[in-house]
């Protein structure tokens, strides 16, 4: 804890052994690299200590970020004792000591900031034990999660802190970072250059791990040794990724895979799934995108197409790789074969907008429910038909708001399933013989 007075003094031979990445910690909020839009001149976190308030937060971001970093830099920037805690090995127990010692502190005129790590993994009840504490200003809370916090964490805890979305480093700051460690050892690291741009994306956008692969090498290389990617490989016995996850690589070959389904090629989705699987990415983002294809681009031309999908999903996260993998080459194959219809993607679209741009219209007073006397004065259920006693099941009521008028988005694609998928089926057999059987 940075109010710890009497914590005990490292001494310098001990302190130089520590993890590079310990050693390179930023020592204010200015120095930290890859948060700019948090942390810059401009950025929201200072903006809140120049205003003298700061209200309690959520880091959202994936590892390697700077979220346990940039909360204690906080803290010292505001003014502020700083606690620190991991729900992971944390109960109420914990939480109620640290929740006195905020408010013995209170009394004494001091804030305490205390900093959660894994914060999604508190049940409800203890996510709820925060909310006193938080609203009688004892504490204020900063929850570091790489989880979705909309998914992880209550309602009330959300409606009572700001999300903050850290971002993965991209190459400028992990190249910063790696021009830093270099300041702090007094030597260059000892890779060549595309060497040091696969060491870039073995980092996958963690500074954390930028650091320690940097750490790796300079302990793996003898005097004048450079190495190069194949030497980097074999020395902190990683694959480099075929493409950056999070950059350009990637969403060239989701885009890929997307426009293959859509374009009804399951040759080639099937060559970009395995691209991206052999690269590395989680397959059940994979099967996230899967399932996005089946409602997008299928729909109900075959209403099986989602829920194969979600089959496949499921199968994976139950049988896990390599066996799972499989399971999501199967849907990936149906999508490309099926018949194709976006009919309810762009009806949602032209739904959604008539929503935005035609306000909060009361529903025509016919199909609402009159409880109360003063409602059926007013007109409400007056007229309605119950569609099951019409000829056919169907009234014809019109059910849009008077002042909106009748609208049609959807348009339903033509039917016949198993023909479609036979055409599609007999043409890519044709193309392939034009190919000569490739």
């Amino acid at each position: 804890m940075s109010d710890d007075l009497f914590a005990p003094q490292v001494p310098d031979a001990v302190a130089s052994k520590r993890p590079l990445a310990d050693r390179l910690r930023p020592t204010s909020l200015a120095e930290v690299t890859g948060q700019e839009h948090l942390t810059g001149d401009d950025g929201v976190l200072r903006r809140m200590i120049d205003s003298g308030s700061l209200g309690s937060m959520i880091f959202w971001g994936p590892p390697g970020t700077g979220k346990t970093t940039v909360a204690r830099l906080l803290s010292g920037e505001a003014g502020l004792a700083f606690e620190q805690i991991s729900a992971i090995f944390s109960g109420v127990a914990d939480l109620k000591k640290v929740f006195d010692a905020a408010r013995t502190r209170r009394m004494n005129g001091r804030q305490t900031l205390l900093f959660v790590d894994e914060i999604h993994r508190f049940n409800r009840a203890q996510q709820d034990s925060f909310l006193p504490v938080m609203e009688d200003g004892t504490i204020i809370l900063v929850g570091a999660t790489t989880e979705n916090p909309s998914f992880e964490l209550n309602a009330a805890l959300l409606s009572r802190a700001r999300v903050l979305t850290f971002k993965s480093h991209d190459e400028e700051s992990l190249e910063t970072l790696l021009a830093r460690a270099e300041a702090v050892e007094g030597k260059p690291l000892p890779l060549d250059a595309e060497a040091r741009a696969s060491l870039i994306r073995m980092a996958d956008g963690d500074g954390r791990a930028a650091l320690t692969l940097a750490e790796e090498v300079w302990r793996a290389a003898r005097k004048d040794e450079v190495f190069d990617t194949e030497g980097l490989t074999r020395i902190v016995q990683r694959r480099a990724p075929v493409y950056d996850k999070g950059q350009d690589g990637h969403y060239n070959l989701i885009s890929a895979l997307h426009k293959s389904v859509r374009g009804s090629d399951p040759d080639a989705a099937l060559y970009y799934l395995c691209r991206m699987f052999d690269a590395g990415e989680d397959p059940l983002y994979l099967g996230r995108r899967l399932v996005r294809m089946a409602v997008e681009d299928i729909g109900l031309a075959d209403p099986q197409a989602l829920v194969i999908c979600n089959a496949a999903k499921d199968a994976y996260d139950y049988l896990g790789s390599p066996e799972g993998e499989l399971a999501l080459a199967e849907a990936c194959v149906y999508l490309a074969t099926a018949p194709k219809s976006n009919a309810v993607y762009t009806a949602y679209k032209s739904a959604m907008r008539a929503a935005k741009e035609n306000g909060s219209l009361l529903p025509p007073k016919h199909i609402l429910n009159a409880p109360t006397k003063l409602m059926k004065g007013e007109g409400y259920g007056e007229g309605y038909r119950y569609d099951h006693d019409e000829p056919d099941a169907f009234s014809g009521q019109d059910y849009f708001p008077e002042k909106m008028g009748r609208k049609t988005f959807y348009d339903p694609p033509e039917r016949g399933f198993e023909r479609e998928i036979r055409k599609r089926l007999d043409w890519w057999s044709k193309l392939r013989r034009e190919r000569g059987g490739a």
